[in-house]
């Protein structure tokens, strides 16, 4: 929020410099950004009139202007500026005058003629950027009158900082409000007549969404003279809150935005077919904004219509027949409230923003609307003429402000110093807060300008805003620490990060919000929970899994040239669990490239399946994770598996899909996996066995079965089969050829035996394999090999 110190204190003047004033503002919760001036320093410049020009002898594009610069004595000046004539009123560098840049006027000789002056334009004084000619001034300056007084050049300009939360201070008259509260000076609220009625023309507003716009105040004035110019204090105020002048009724609607918060447009009645309507966009419906810009309308937007088209964009943008023009006679006049949630996010998804839309996805004061086109009407009557008709106001169920109980007591212990009753009554008192008292404790309604204020502890916040930070004094509070215990049976977070990083993998931190197509792209039967006011129009969904993040980093380090890619995250997902959402703690991991760093040992090969199996594994060193296939709409349909603990699927791992290989424009496919992190953090309690004295015993098995039949099927047909002194089984060598025949394998799987109280016989060993054989034969179709 950028605006005039001048004009801020036509509302509240506190006894304060500029410096003072900026610093009491930002310990009041309203940062300043930024204190420039209007102008550049600048000395001996004045204003003056140009009694007559003579051609210069000497110089064709020269002429001598004859200058009254209100010292008494005429100036001959040397010019070359081609707007210069007789009768302007122009800015005079007088001899010894300084310019912006150190440029010191001295009177000179130009092609023969003594030049006792300078004529200047807008770049040289450092007002604007045009040089095309000399600085026109208003007719009405007398000359002599020092320039930085006449046009107000030792104005300051402030630029707030506006947290989110305060829309209120979007105004001058808010900010002033807020002013007068924390320093106690007298707020003078801009003052203006309700506008005579004296019209009887009236335009119907149909508000066919209540909900969206609860509120429609409007007016019509006929007989407007559209052509007018804009007063230059007008003019002035908005160009130095960063609004640019366009005509006297638009430039009416921004001052009354800037003054009051309350964003205001303006209709050519003539362009009016039939009712205003209010509601939401219909199919295949198009609207040319103001600014040029077509939109294909969706169905989430707000519309001001007539009977038989778009108007504009409800709280952002008018269209095309929405404009005032000079030849405007008829104005339609609108203040409405919107509801925030049908402003929020809109003007991010259609890539620009408003003044207008800023201020009413933040909240405007639902009370303001009438006021506000009382105002506008009260300037447009006095600059451009015309006939009031009556204030129309369609209103429905507006928000409510219930009373929040605040009590000292809490007041003390959060602020944590005494501040009596009294005092805190004074506060709201200075706020202009509805207080109902009760001993020490207060019923508080907060205003309507105010949605920011709806708990106990928000009202706190403002008590200890308007007291002051700075009274409330720094002090080292006790803190008696102690050690929590940790179930062993349960593993922190940062144990899981710390044996991936230990195995070569790197953490990253990725948007929660993420591309709603890139989503689609994963899994396109997937529902995301929309984002209703996103950060940027492509991050619009909340993730309901790590991939996206992690494919997006791994694209941005293949486009920088890199090779070999090991990324995991551990974070939150989000998903839709009936009326309610679920969000839990996921870690999930990527790896593309070379199995590992290149090197005069290791022959290079591409990372596999079993290599990313092996690094999930090692998360749950007392745990088996079995991998059975399984389909994923993100993997490869044949190199895709869950991940199962404990016969729990807790997530799944492969090889991702070939055309997400193509979507993410990957030269080669990657692995990925993703976990349950509760399910990670389980873990068993370690328990101690006796050391076995007797000898291990090995046994080789090469079993063939049908393609078709898993390797786990297999191997959990042995576990199951297993005598109680079968310990470890594990697969370790898979054949395919002419030895097996045509759709079959042979799995070759080493069993170890051992027996902590005994030596095992032959007969014990022998009748263990048997069993497991048999077990193979009926459940598996298998045969010994």
């Amino acid at each position: 929020m950028k605006f005039s110190e001048h004009w801020l204190r036509t509302l509240c003047n506190p006894p304060l410099t500029t410096a003072a004033l900026a610093d009491t503002l930002t310990m009041g919760g309203l940062e300043v950004e930024e204190v420039a001036g209007a102008a550049p320093p600048f000395t001996g410049v004045v204003v003056a009139r140009i009694d007559a020009l003579a051609p210069h002898p000497n110089a064709d594009r020269l002429r001598v202007c004859t200058v009254d610069d209100g010292s008494g004595a005429s100036l001959a000046i040397v010019c070359g500026a081609p707007n210069a004539a007789a009768g302007m009123i122009v800015a005079c560098a007088r001899e010894g005058a300084t310019l912006p840049g150190g440029l010191t006027i001295r009177r000179t000789t130009m092609r023969g003629v003594e030049s006792q002056g300078m004529l200047c334009s807008a770049r040289e004084l450092g007002i604007a950027d045009d040089a095309s000619g000399l600085l026109a001034l208003p007719a009405d300056l007398a000359p002599g009158t020092p320039l930085r007084d006449a046009l107000d050049l030792d104005d300051a300009l402030i630029t707030l900082k506006i947290t989110p939360n305060r829309a209120d201070c979007l105004s001058v008259l808010g900010i002033a409000r807020d002013l007068a509260a924390m320093t106690g000076a007298a707020l003078m609220s801009p003052a203006f007549r309700a506008a005579a009625v004296s019209s009887r023309a009236t335009q119907p507003v149909i508000v066919a969404d209540a909900v969206a716009c609860p509120r429609f105040a409007s007016r019509v004035i006929e007989g407007v003279d559209a052509s007018a110019p804009t007063p230059r204090w007008m003019r002035e105020r908005i160009e130095r809150s960063g609004i640019r002048p366009i005509s006297a009724i638009v430039d009416v609607t921004n001052y009354v935005m800037l003054e009051l918060g309350q964003p205001l447009h303006a209709y050519d009645r003539r362009q009016l077919d039939g009712d205003v309507v209010v509601r939401f966009a219909r199919d295949g419906e198009k609207l040319t904004l103001l600014n040029g810009d077509v939109l294909d309308l969706a169905a989430d937007l707000l519309l001001v219509c007539d009977g038989n088209k778009p108007l504009g964009l409800a709280g952002i943008m008018g269209g095309e027949h929405s404009g005032i023009g000079d030849d405007t006679t008829d104005v339609f006049l609108e203040g409405a409230f919107w509801n925030p949630d049908a402003i929020q996010g809109r003007m991010r998804r259609l890539g620009f923003s408003s003044d207008a839309g800023y201020r009413f996805e933040r909240g405007v004061d639902f009370e303001l609307g009438p006021h506000a086109v009382e105002r506008a009407t009260q300037l447009i009557i006095d600059i451009c003429g015309g006939r009031a008709g009556p204030l129309g106001d369609v209103k429905a169920a507006l928000p409510a402000r219930d009373a929040v109980r605040v009590r000292s007591a809490r007041v003390q212990r959060i602020l944590g110093i005494d501040i009596d009753a009294d005092a805190i009554a004074r506060i709201f008192a200075r706020l202009r807060l509805a207080v109902v008292r009760d001993g020490d404790d207060f019923a508080v309604t907060p205003p309507s300008f105010r949605f920011d204020l709806a708990i106990e502890e928000d009202f706190i916040e403002e008590i200890a805003r308007i007291h002051g930070y700075h009274a409330i004094p720094a002090s080292v509070g006790r803190h008696a620490q102690r050690m929590l215990g940790a179930p062993e049976t349960l593993r922190m977070p940062t144990a899981i990060k710390e044996r991936l990083i230990a195995r070569g993998w790197q953490e990253i931190v990725t948007f929660s919000f993420v591309d709603s197509a890139a989503e689609r792209a994963l899994d396109a039967d997937v529902r995301p929970v929309a984002v209703t006011n996103p950060i940027a129009a492509h991050l619009d969904v909340m993730r309901s899994t790590l991939l996206p993040g992690l494919l997006g980093v791994l694209a941005a380090n293949v486009a920088q040239g890199l090779r070999r890619v090991r990324v995991f995250e551990y974070g939150r997902v989000f998903a839709r669990d009936g009326a309610d959402f679920r969000q839990p703690w996921r870690v999930g991991g990527l790896a593309f490239g070379p199995a590992a760093p290149e090197q005069w040992g290791v022959a290079t090969r591409a990372v596999d399946f079993f290599d990313v199996k092996a690094d999930v594994a090692a998360l749950l060193p007392r745990a088996r994770i079995d991998t059975p296939a399984a389909a994923h709409p993100s993997l490869h349909p044949g190199k895709s598996a869950h991940l199962v603990v404990d016969g729990e699927t807790i997530g799944f791992i492969g090889e991702l899909h070939p055309r997400l290989v193509r979507y993410f424009a990957l030269p080669s496919p990657a692995i990925v996996f993703e976990a349950d992190a509760a399910a990670l953090q389980r873990d068993r309690l370690p328990h101690a066995e006796v050391a076995a004295r007797t000898p291990l015993v090995r046994r080789d098995i090469a079993v063939v079965v049908d393609e078709s039949v898993r390797a786990h099927d297999v191997m959990a047909t042995m576990r199951a089969a297993s005598a109680p002194f079968v310990g470890e089984m594990t697969l370790f060598d898979v054949y395919r050829g002419k030895a097996v025949g045509d759709g079959k394998k042979s799995l070759a799987i080493l069993v170890l035996m051992q027996d902590t109280a005994r030596t095992l016989t032959d007969a014990d060993i022998d009748g263990a394999m048997h069993v497991i054989t048999r077990a193979l034969v009926e459940h598996c179709g298998g045969t010994l090999r």
